[in-house]
């Protein structure tokens, strides 16, 4: 089972994001994506709570299959969570891993978040069973079919979170998609492969015209111990360049440097180690100096 950005929770692939520096900034390096992390704390607050207490996974399934329209995408949200939550022997059933990917296959024309929340679960869930289903879907999208953006990520994220090989194909051609919101999220999906094709899709996206898709093939590339992240990694451990960024704010730029600071201490590389240098001796936030030297020390260990 698996669960990034999609704040920064959790080891998996991520689950995916909300909206850093555009909709959606997937820094890799296990950030949560932030849609549903907002999504997540805000749903029920918003719309009340179904009663959780006592239910478990098919619980939730029935209810996706009979409640009303408003019950349903709740009850998706509640199986992820308890997916994500729960060590439940039943969650390795394939006869209920085969009724979440029917579900998810049945839901267009539902609630759009029935279908997203149900590729969390899908990808929480890590079950190699729910690839095939979630193909089909994106292939659906880059035929022009169906409309919702963030269930597009959802999916997207959900393969990275599964890792399983033959979604790499369909990842690396969502890579170059026109959206960059899918363009970002395929990039930190791949990031979980450590093939061939992934590695050159995260090369060429160093390139993209996106800010958020270079920074997320930087955060994956390094985390794989490829030098070909330096030249992005510097850019993002420069303060004032973010500063400089509209769509960066003062907390986004905090954050950009701390995973750049992470993806720095795993590659042996002069240009980077003077820019730890000056963020660990001057940079006015402590958490970045204290992480700054952190990552010194290590390549220092390591060197």
């Amino acid at each position: 089972m698996t669960e990034a950005p999609p704040t920064t929770e959790g080891g998996e692939a991520g689950s995916p994001p909300e909206g850093r520096g555009g909709p959606y900034l997937l820094l890799d390096l296990l950030v949560f994506p932030l849609v549903i992390v907002a999504v997540g704390v805000g749903v029920f607050v918003l719309f009340g709570l179904i009663t959780t207490e006592g239910k478990g996974p098919r619980d939730y399934l029935d209810l996706i299959r009979t409640g009303d329209s408003n019950r349903r995408w709740q009850a998706a949200y509640e199986l992820s969570k308890v997916i994500q939550e729960s060590n439940d022997p039943e969650l390795s059933d394939p006869r209920l891993v085969g009724r979440m990917v029917s579900l998810f296959e049945e839901a267009e024309g539902d609630d759009p978040r029935v279908r997203r929340f149900l590729a969390l679960a899908l990808g929480r869930l890590g079950n190699a069973q729910a690839v095939p289903a979630l193909l089909e879907y994106l292939r659906g999208v880059r035929r022009g079919e169906g409309t919702d953006s963030e269930t597009h990520i959802y999916a997207v994220w959900a393969l990275g979170a599964i890792r399983e090989d033959a979604a790499i194909p369909e990842l690396v051609v969502l890579t170059t998609h026109e959206d960059p919101g899918l363009r970002k999220t395929a990039v930190h999906a791949l990031g979980a492969f450590r093939s061939e094709e992934a590695t050159a899709a995260l090369e060429r996206a160093l390139g993209d015209p996106t800010q958020d898709v270079r920074w997320n093939a930087a955060a994956a590339l390094a985390r794989h111990g490829h030098p070909a992240a330096v030249p992005v990694l510097e850019q993002m451990l420069d303060r004032e360049q973010l500063a400089r960024s509209e769509a960066v704010t003062p907390d986004q730029t905090e954050e950009i440097l701390l995973q750049a600071i992470a993806g720095a201490a795993l590659l042996s590389d002069a240009r980077l180690k003077a820019r730890l240098t000056e963020l660990g001796n001057d940079d006015p936030s402590l958490r970045v100096r204290a992480a700054a030297r952190r990552s010194l020390e290590q390549r220092g260990r390591r060197e």
